[in-house]
């Protein structure tokens, strides 16, 4: 186990300056794939309402999956606060499919193969030697890019303005369910 755990070390501590956009910050637009093929933007989202946007690493991750299936169990209440759901890896349309399936997930998978979109939330990190040495991340990627995003979470509002950052090094600590539900309640009393 110590092997392991100093190897996630070196991972976090790769990741540890990327900090991510923040609360107040203007979500950037994107158009990007999804699972089919098709054409997902940021901007159109926003017209049904707030988007949570959760940056992944990809289908080959389990903390990532678990993230996503737990993140699915409680869609059905995220939907009835007036929230949409995207998530995005740097993984080719096909990898987003097989995590759509895997994971049973009733919301958008995207592709981010050049990793443009995960630059633009300033996610982009290089996890190391060691960690290449263990991994293919170019066989992985759709773009065959060396680098991840940092996990994060953003919840965006219709005004494109994030409301809500979740950011961290740590690939093993995410932005839950109640936490989301929370910050949704509190936009909507804000609204009110």
């Amino acid at each position: 186990m110590g092997e392991l755990q100093d190897f996630q070390k070196l991972v976090i501590a790769n990741a540890s300056q990327t900090k991510g956009l923040s609360k107040g910050d203007i979500a950037p637009d994107f158009t990007l794939l999804n699972a089919l093929g098709k054409k997902v933007s940021l901007s159109e989202a926003l017209k049904s309402g707030i988007v949570i946007i959760k940056f992944y690493r990809g289908e080959w991750c389990p903390i990532c999956n678990l993230d996503l299936r737990e993140i699915q169990s409680h869609l059905p209440q995220l939907k009835s606060l007036g929230a949409t759901l995207i998530a995005i890896s740097p993984q080719r349309p096909d990898d987003a499919l097989t995590a759509t399936q895997k994971n049973e997930l009733e919301f958008e998978v995207l592709s981010d193969a050049d990793q443009e979109v995960i630059k633009a939330y300033n996610l982009q990190f290089d996890p190391g030697e060691d960690y290449h040495q263990r991994r293919d991340l170019t066989l992985l990627n759709g773009g065959g890019l060396k680098t991840l995003p940092v996990p994060a979470t953003f919840i965006v509002n219709t005004n494109q303005i994030i409301e809500a950052a979740h950011v961290e090094a740590n690939y093993t600590e995410r932005m839950g369910p109640k936490e989301i539900i929370q910050v949704l309640k509190g936009m909507g009393k804000k609204a009110k």
